[in-house]
């Protein structure tokens, strides 16, 4: 799996996005509009300089892509948070 960066803004595929959070990738972008699925970016400083962080909250689940600026997925880290 790659991060897309076009901007120095990355793009995460819905395919790829939907299998990790257990939705078709049709409803990615709806839940998105919706405000049901959020996300988060974060860029590393210091030792994690060049890093960066994307984070994609969806009811219970909790999904981080930790990538790095070229958008190479170093780390997948899914959690269920039980939180609907």
């Amino acid at each position: 799996m790659k991060v897309t960066i076009e901007n120095g803004m990355p793009t995460v595929d819905a395919h790829d996005l939907g299998r990790l959070l257990d939705m078709p990738p049709d409803r990615v972008q709806a839940e998105m509009r919706n405000g049901a699925l959020t996300s988060r970016l974060e860029t590393g400083i210091d030792e994690d300089a060049g890093k960066m962080r994307l984070t994609f909250l969806y009811k219970d689940k909790r999904v981080r892509l930790t990538c790095s600026e070229d958008g190479e997925v170093l780390s997948t880290v899914r959690v269920n948070t039980g939180e609907t």
